[in-house]
């Protein structure tokens, strides 16, 4: 019988080169950012709602400044505003609209629903790629509700609301600017005493 007893001499082993996927970077390199404190979240929220008061959200392309900071808050902080916090200031908006009750917690409601979703995904992509996800997110649930609008009361508004849901996009960097401001100060407080 013969056998064969294994070789344990390391040159008859192939060298192992290193991955060059080894060598790749994570998109965002900066260390995970600490949470934003409750009273800023709901400060900005209840500001935005009430800059969303004013008779400027008439023209019908502009920005819905409160779906997009509910949208920040619900990507970036989801254990603190979900969507509880969108159906209530959706209904807030319809009855200072006098709309139909419940469009636009609808809106708020779908809206929120897909940031959540997609919560695990973006979370450490930048802004803008950020920005680029969240577009049919709004897209969709403004459709949606309009569709539904159309049906109840017999008329199609138009496609105007598609710039509204285009600008309301556009500005996410900017939020990410500034609703960050304050993490970021911490953090550069934190590396200028380390």
């Amino acid at each position: 019988m013969n056998q064969h007893r294994p070789n344990n001499s390391r040159a008859a082993l192939p060298v192992q080169r290193r991955s060059s996927l080894s060598s790749l970077e994570p998109i965002d390199v900066t260390p995970f950012r600490r949470p934003s404190g409750w009273l800023f979240i709901w400060s900005t929220i209840l500001v935005v709602w009430l800059i969303s008061l004013l008779p400027w959200r008439l023209w019908q392309p502009a920005p819905d400044l409160l779906l997009l900071v509910i949208l920040f808050w619900c990507l970036n902080e989801p254990r603190r505003i979900g969507l509880t916090t969108a159906f209530v200031f959706g209904l807030l908006m319809d009855v200072h609209d006098a709309g139909l009750l419940g469009e636009q917690a609808l809106n708020y409601v779908l809206a929120a629903y897909g940031a959540i979703i997609l919560t695990r995904r973006l979370q450490r992509f930048s802004a803008l790629a950020q920005a680029v996800h969240m577009l049919p997110v709004v897209v969709v649930s403004e459709a949606v509700t309009r569709i539904i609008h159309a049906w109840l009361a017999g008329e199609w508004t138009g496609w105007a609301w598609l710039w509204s849901a285009l600008f309301t996009v556009a500005l996410w960097p900017l939020a990410d600017i500034l609703l960050h401001l304050p993490q970021r100060r911490q953090d550069e407080i934190d590396a200028g005493a380390g």
